[in-house]
């Protein structure tokens, strides 16, 4: 005699071999829905097995504006309301968190209800599918996620690439930069550009916040900024159409304005002309005299169309030494306290070393120390200009 299963409160039972039937169905199904990773493709398997081979009247999933099958002629995908109002078996996939992802609206032939194997084997399904549709939608999450690293790994190359490949060498001075963006790119932007009367124009500059739009308003300000520089315009005039230029990028530009400090080197006559727009004070250390701030003369670029700025022109005596630098060598935090600026100008001018590089590798350890390793929470870049002493370039 068969063997029934008695299903409480149902008044139907289920026979063993039916059960055996079942599990066996549900787990060729379970097989085909998971055999993608494409969303598209478990949906369309879902339906396939409803349809084909639970021989319903149709099935869709509304939301997915998928089906197969006939569903009723009065049937509306596009009424939320519809499969409720015909009385159809309803059954959500429903994520880890309980959300719905899809619905799955059953027609059954000649609209009886469903039975119990049927119902049964759809739940059963439905379970799975919900898991394959959440893997596929994982799966292309990581697919974009990776499509997008790749795009900012090659951002980020391209951006380093756009720092000067190699820097002039200036008899009796050394010059360098360091430059490291917080993600993978970053507003900071730092150029050196030789200029028609021979004199060296150097920018650092720091665009409004971080991250790629900040990176792309920065190639672009490059842009300008290098078309601008090629005819040598004194600096107050270069700060000047720069800003105009941004203001005319936008409004989007604006929201992205850029701070920046220019300095002209004059360095066979030792003499140097700064125009600062909103950036950090530059700092100027020159022997046996206070450290001088290279203070800013206006607004950063692209706040206000009209601005204008006024330039300082500056003695760079022998043993001079000049640091110019974006906010974030500044803005980092050992617990509540910021380096700063003082800490900034206490690090430069109690370095010993004479040579740029170096004084740049003093700074970067001493902020790394203040920071206890902590990550690095903005871009940060920095530009080192000295000049030999006195006693080192006598014969």
């Amino acid at each position: 005699m068969a063997r029934e299963l008695q299903i409480p409160g149902s008044g139907e039972t289920i026979h063993l071999q039916q059960q055996i039937a079942r599990l066996q169905a549900l787990l060729e199904a379970s097989r085909q829905v998971h055999s993608t990773v494409r969303e598209e493709e478990v949906l369309e398997q879902v339906l396939r097995i409803v349809v084909r081979e639970l021989e319903m009247a149709g099935a869709a999933f509304p939301s997915a504006g998928m089906s197969f099958g006939s569903l009723p002629e009065s049937a509306n995908l596009q009424d939320s309301g519809w499969a409720a109002r015909q009385d159809l078996p309803i059954y959500p996939l429903l994520d880890r968190d309980g959300e719905t992802m899809a619905e799955l609206v059953v027609a059954p032939p000649q609209g009886r209800p469903l039975t119990l194997y049927e119902a049964d084997f759809i739940e059963g399904l439905v379970l799975q599918a919900a898991v394959a549709v959440e893997n596929a939608r994982n799966h292309q999450r990581n697919l974009e996620f990776a499509r997008l690293q790749q795009d900012l790994d090659a951002a980020r190359k391209m951006q380093r690439s756009l720092l000067p490949h190699h820097l002039p060498e200036i008899p009796d001075y050394t010059l360098a930069f360091r430059s490291e963006a917080c993600y993978e790119v970053g507003g900071d932007y730092l150029d050196v550009v030789a200029q028609p009367d021979g004199s060296l124009l150097l920018a650092v500059a720091d665009v409004a916040g971080k991250g790629l739009a900040s990176a792309i308003m920065s190639t672009s300000f490059r842009s300008a900024f290098r078309a601008v520089a090629a005819s040598g315009p004194p600096l107050d005039e270069l700060a000047a159409r720069m800003n105009r230029h941004h203001w005319r990028e936008g409004e989007e530009a604006r929201r992205h304005y850029v701070t920046a400090i220019f300095l002209r080197l004059h360095a066979a006559h030792g003499q140097a002309e700064v125009v600062n727009a909103g950036h950090n004070p530059g700092f100027l250390l020159r022997p046996g005299a206070e450290p001088v701030l290279l203070g800013a003369s206006g607004t950063p670029l692209g706040l206000f169309a009209k601005m204008e700025y006024a330039s300082e022109h500056l003695d760079f005596p022998p043993g001079s030494r000049l640091l110019l630098y974006t906010d974030g060598l500044t803005e980092v935090f050992n617990g509540d306290e910021e380096f700063g600026s003082e800490r900034l100008l206490q690090s430069f001018s109690g370095c010993r070393e004479q040579c740029s590089d170096a004084i740049l590798d003093a700074l970067w350890a001493a902020i790394a120390a203040y920071s206890g390793g902590n990550p690095q929470g903005d871009d940060m870049t920095a530009l080192a200009l000295c000049r030999a002493g006195l006693a080192e370039t006598a014969p």
